[in-house]
């Protein structure tokens, strides 16, 4: 195991997947260090919404820089179980080719559910026009092309589950090779 990169919409559980990772791997005995998108978002000062820094050139950029953070601490021999949108064609590309271990989880949610959820309140300030630059909305995402994991929605799957797993698969990859 290396970079856990786990993607999806604002909403989709990514944080709460990527938590429930990092926990399981630790009460294995693993070394894991969690990033997070907003987290990060903050920690580079980019966190402020406009056009300069949420545009999609901007995000690109910041994907970038996740990923390097991603490659020095895995490099470090910790496994980096990260939940970030950075939904780009470019940086999954390069993230296969630098990232030792690298493991893509991609979390499919329908619009409607990822709305109903909402609890950033994306979503109704789209809406009501107060927010543009959304991914997945007016802002152009790329879904991944054959990413190692896709979780489609289901309200019936408990987030314990889906890591125990995830982590299942990660480890049968990890020991095939």
């Amino acid at each position: 195991m290396g970079v856990i990169w786990i993607t999806g919409l604002s909403g989709s559980g990514k944080t709460t997947l990527a938590t429930e990772v990092v926990r399981l791997l630790r009460d294995q005995g693993k070394t894991v260090l969690m990033l997070d998108g907003d987290r990060l978002r903050n920690i580079l000062q980019s966190s402020e919404a406009t056009e300069k820094n949420h545009g999609r050139e901007a995000r690109i950029r910041h994907a970038f820089q996740y990923s390097a953070l991603c490659r020095l601490i895995s490099n470090q021999r910790i496994i980096v179980v990260i939940a970030t949108i950075s939904l780009f064609h470019e940086v999954h590309e390069w993230n296969k080719e630098h990232l030792r271990g690298y493991f893509e989880v991609y979390l499919r949610v329908p619009l409607d559910e990822l709305e109903r959820r909402d609890s950033k309140k994306i979503y109704s300030q789209f809406a009501s026009g107060e927010l543009t630059n959304v991914p997945g909305l007016d802002l152009e995402i790329d879904e991944p092309v054959n990413p190692d994991k896709v979780i489609e929605f289901d309200y019936k799957h408990s987030i314990n589950r889906t890591a125990m797993e995830l982590i299942d698969e990660l480890s049968r990859k990890t020991n095939s090779t």
